[in-house]
């Protein structure tokens, strides 16, 4: 396969960016990955074990002559780092995003893109309940969903991201942001909300023993409360 992006920045190095670039270096579709993450001993780790070819000590550092930047870091910090890398972007650069909400990720990063860069905002619907630099592996997108939330931007941006999700093994589809956010709180959101709840029920009542719960629960419930062990602070 055929390089997409000479230069491909990930800020943020947990589940999404690191099976993105087990992923990328699968189909050969980025010449260069740089990495950044707030934490230095993900960083560290990043390095132990040769996630991304190079792991950088800032977001402006990674994102500098980039030609995609993906912000993989939770929604609630999206806007401190896109105001981080904006001197650094090159002209005709693209930003993008793995967001599970779209219209306050625009909200917070739009304002900080200069003239001449795109933001195309997407969405991969993939994961596991772990999470971190280690938990990534580069089949976690075969043959899922990437929604691609184009909002405005350049149509030639915009298909290029596409064909980047393509070849890292997703299907892609085109939404609006207010479809968008509302499919994704039905199909992800409320649920993940249900799971933390009612395993917050069961702890609560401490009445019923772990033991019974793993021994008497169908594999629905099982399948369903497994969610609640992925990161909380993302889902917040």
């Amino acid at each position: 396969m055929s390089v997409i992006y000479n230069k491909v920045a990930l800020i943020g190095l947990g589940l999404i960016a690191s099976s993105m670039f087990w992923a990328m270096k699968r189909g050969g579709v980025a010449g260069e990955v740089t990495g950044y993450a707030r934490s230095e001993a993900t960083r560290d780790t990043a390095r132990r074990i040769g996630l991304c070819d190079t792991v950088c000590d800032s977001a402006a550092e990674a994102a500098r002559d980039a030609d995609l930047v993906v912000l993989c870091v939770p929604v609630g910090a999206m806007a401190q780092v896109a105001q981080d890398i904006a001197p650094v972007l090159k002209p005709g650069a693209t930003v993008t995003d793995v967001g599970s909400v779209k219209q306050s990720v625009i909200d917070a990063v739009a304002p900080h893109i200069p003239e001449g860069v795109h933001f195309v905002p997407a969405h991969p619907m993939a994961g596991t309940e772990h999470s971190g630099p280690e938990s990534g592996f580069a089949e976690l997108f075969d043959n899922r969903w990437c929604l691609i939330v184009p909002h405005g931007a350049d149509a030639g941006a915009t298909t290029r991201l596409e064909q980047f999700w393509q070849a890292l093994g997703a299907q892609t589809e085109q939404m609006d942001v207010g479809h968008h956010d509302q499919v994704c709180a039905v199909v992800s959101h409320i649920p993940h909300l249900i799971a933390y709840t009612m395993v917050g029920v069961a702890d609560d009542l401490n009445r019923v023993s772990d033991q019974e719960v793993i021994k008497f629960s169908a594999a629905g419930f099982r399948d369903f409360t497994r969610i609640a062990a992925s990161d909380p602070t993302m889902w917040r």
